[in-house]
């Protein structure tokens, strides 16, 4: 069999769902046996979303390999068992960083360096090494078609679908149906003009993913289908959903993965065994428990900014057959005079990854609540870091305990419980060069870190530049808090817990990028239960 290429495009608006639908279409393929991969293309010039504001951009998921990427390589991971690398996320600054560097070695022999076929050339070639190993690639364009930014990728699928053979590839477009309320019907002009600007640049989409708040009906299935040049059957309905994990579900049965298969040739496979995914939407429908958790960031007004992180909470849930109702709480909103009001109804407290000094002390003040009213606990790198902060303050008694990130790098005197890794001092450019990816941590037995793994060594992904500064360590075993995880190859601290709370734990890594609805991680399924058996 060919390799096989699923291309998806987004049009009318931005957020869409191509992501999801990539990932979902992933899940349909796998299930039926079949070894998938998926790609994402983004048009934006940064190098990639490391320095961009989660503001901006959402969060930064971190690969295995340590690469900083969409948070859509979230979804791709946690709806299917491909594991995302580097090559997988690819952005315009990457294409045109290495075009330029080969132009200034001379590789182009004195020619004249364009879009065509330079541009697109490279786009093509990020296509076929992701693709290895794999026997369907689904590639997603983001942006919106019409963007100035989307051409270059756009053209290049275009090329590559004549390069592959059109038996080999198809187009995905996904798009939105918006409801008129005055006029009480679904409008699919909009989607006309999106196909029309993608048959502008030489591209026919042979599937459309229609996006809607109400149902799309068959009549209306063959007015976009007679307008758009696609079969009525190619044209899939998908409604809003209550929970994403039902897309798959949904997708599956308007057919759409039995109609991509036949369209490809894709032989081989079964019927997709969609049962886990159905369990799963049974316990998210009828769960048997309802548990409050408290996110103390300060990135909460977007709440894709911690995509990952809700999404594991939500597995701890199902774990636990529980419904988590997660209150985001602002950290900077946090005093002593309000953390009881703002965190006295919940049963577990959270205190995620985050950068620089803009509401600490409320996140601090949240850790002491927890620590103080025996709430169960879970510190997430920056939140493992402060947890460490306010235990020296509190605890040790050493007042001024602080971290570099703080304070200027050339400061001498202070109590630095969290330091920079030697190796990152004096580092100016800031894309890239924190401690990324995955690393190995010892567990200790007997602590609640092995009772959560069960087993001594284990692999986590790590984004942060500044660590657990190691001359603290007896201090704080001697006032109770045990380091009960270590990276043995550079003797650093990786995970800290307090032996005599309901559960303490904080982690230096991001266990969130591990979990997946199907196979929840350890830690948010045992801090859910610890936060059941608080309520």
């Amino acid at each position: 069999m060919k390799q096989k290429f699923i291309f998806v495009t987004g049009g009318v608006v931005s957020s869409i769902g191509k992501g999801l639908t990539a990932a979902s279409l992933g899940a349909l393929l796998e299930a039926r046996g079949h070894r998938v991969t998926i790609m994402k293309f983004d048009p934006y010039l940064n190098v990639d979303p490391g320095t961009m504001s989660p503001f901006q951009h959402g969060e930064v998921y971190v690969t295995e390999d340590g690469a900083e990427t969409d948070l859509d390589l979230g979804h791709y991971e946690r709806f299917t068992s491909a594991t995302m690398s580097r090559s997988n996320s690819v952005s315009t600054g990457q294409i045109y960083d290495t075009v330029l560097a080969r132009e200034r070695r001379g590789d182009y022999l004195g020619g004249t360096v364009q879009v065509i076929p330079h541009i697109t050339e490279e786009i093509k070639a990020r296509i076929y090494e992701a693709a290895q190993g794999s026997e369907v690639v689904l590639v997603e364009i983001g942006g919106t078609v019409g963007d100035i930014e989307s051409q270059p990728f756009l053209e290049a699928i275009r090329q590559m679908r004549i390069d592959v053979g059109m038996e080999n590839s198809v187009l995905v477009h996904v798009t939105y149906v918006p409801y008129i309320a005055a006029a009480g019907e679904l409008k699919s002009k909009p989607t006309q003009h999106s196909v029309k600007e993608l048959r502008m640049i030489g591209l026919q989409p042979d599937f459309l993913v229609c996006r809607s708040e109400k149902h799309i009906d068959d009549n209306l299935k063959g007015k976009i289908a007679l307008f758009c040049s696609v079969k009525p059957e190619n044209v899939i309905a998908a409604q809003d959903s209550r929970f994403i994990y039902e897309v798959p579900m949904k997708l599956n049965h308007e057919n759409f993965d039995q109609l991509i298969v036949e369209r490809l040739g894709i032989t081989g496979g079964t019927k997709p065994n969609l049962k886990g995914w159905q369990n799963l939407v049974k316990v998210l429908t009828h769960p048997a428990h309802t548990v409050k958790i408290g996110v103390v960031g300060k990135y909460v007004e977007l709440k894709e900014a911690y995509k990952s992180l809700h999404e594991a909470l939500v597995h701890g849930g199902v774990a636990n057959n529980a419904n988590l109702e997660i209150i985001y709480v602002d950290s900077e909103k946090v005093t002593d005079k309000t953390v009881n009001q703002l965190l006295g109804k919940v049963h577990g407290i959270l205190v995620p990854g985050g950068f620089g000094t803009r509401g600490v002390e409320g996140k601090i003040t949240a850790i002491k609540y927890a620590r103080e009213k025996q709430v169960p606990f879970f510190g997430i790198c920056f939140g493992m870091q402060l947890a460490a902060i306010e235990f020296a303050r509190n605890v040790c008694g050493i007042k001024d305990s602080t971290s570099r990130e703080f304070h200027a790098e050339n400061k001498r005197n202070g109590n630095f419980v969290i330091d920079s890794m030697v190796e990152q001092r004096g580092i100016v450019n800031k894309g890239g060069t924190m401690r990324l990816g995955a690393f190995p941590c010892a567990l200790a037995q007997g602590t609640t870190a092995y009772s959560v793994y069960k087993q001594t060594n284990i692999m986590e992904r790590h984004r942060h530049r500044f660590e657990f500064n190691n001359k603290y360590k007896a201090l704080f075993e001697k006032n109770g808090m045990v380091a009960s995880g270590i990276c043995r190859e550079r003797d650093l601290v990786e995970i800290i817990e307090l032996p005599d709370h309901p559960w303490f734990v904080g982690v230096q890594f991001h266990p969130e990028f591990k979990s997946k609805p199907l196979a929840p991680h350890p830690l948010f399924v045992h801090f859910v239960k610890a936060s059941l058996k608080n309520k």
